[in-house]
């Protein structure tokens, strides 16, 4: 997999170098490319936003670096753009899972008030939002985006078995994990977890997570 980025802030873009992304860049298990929009600008002053047409508060992203940067990195449209807004379709673990499969993502990342619609309408293929609320850049949600879909790329993670059972995985939330030692400050490891018993180890697991879910999400279980 291939994953470029456009964005004014780059240097955000250093802590995905450290941890298990930062080891899968570093093996070659996916690729990573950041690009600067205002290196395309052809403002003297590099600027890439102005006031937005209609007046209101705050700046919009002008269309001429974004687009230009769109068209250095993927010259012949064989990038999948994404455009991080809180205007899109919410991000799920089905669209994780979608997103995953795709040979080469482009992420573009808006600031201030947002972009000139003009380069979502040319230029972009699907538009994401983490949750329901606004960020003061896109950044935040790419960042976000790709360390979700990554995980599920072969050899990020030591296990491929790693994602199977995780929240969302199966519908429901991920049940309680324990290790050692079988007590702490007076709590113990649930029992059923000592008894070696894999069947009803995993009917205690399931109902965990129905319980769960329907305390913290009973959406999922509508």
């Amino acid at each position: 997999m291939k994953i470029d980025v456009l964005t004014l802030f780059p240097e955000m873009y250093d802590v995905l170098h450290v941890g298990i992304i930062g080891k899968a860049i570093q093996n070659g298990t996916f690729s990573l490319r950041v690009t600067n929009i205002r290196d395309y600008s052809i403002d003297k002053h590099k600027r890439c936003d102005d006031a937005p047409y209609g007046g209101g508060a705050g700046m919009v992203m002008t269309p001429q670096p974004l687009h230009d940067s769109i068209e250095a990195v993927d010259p012949n449209r064989k990038y999948t753009r994404i455009y991080l807004s809180p205007k899109g379709e919410r991000l799920s673990q089905q669209i994780v899972e979608e997103l995953a499969k795709v040979d080469n993502l482009l992420l573009v990342n808006g600031s201030y008030e947002g972009i000139d619609q003009r380069v979502i309408d040319l230029d972009i293929d699907r538009e994401i939002s983490i949750g329901d609320y606004v960020l003061t850049s896109g950044d935040y949600a790419s960042l976000v985006l790709i360390d979700a879909v990554v995980r599920y790329v072969p050899g990020v993670l030591g296990s491929e078995e790693s994602t199977d059972e995780e929240s969302f995985a199966n519908g429901l939330l991920e049940y309680p994990h324990y290790t050692r030692p079988q007590e702490f400050l007076g709590l113990s490891v649930p029992e059923v977890l000592l008894s070696g018993n894999h069947a009803e180890i995993a009917k205690w697991r399931f109902e965990q997570s129905k319980a769960i879910t329907a305390r913290n999400r009973p959406d999922l279980l509508e």
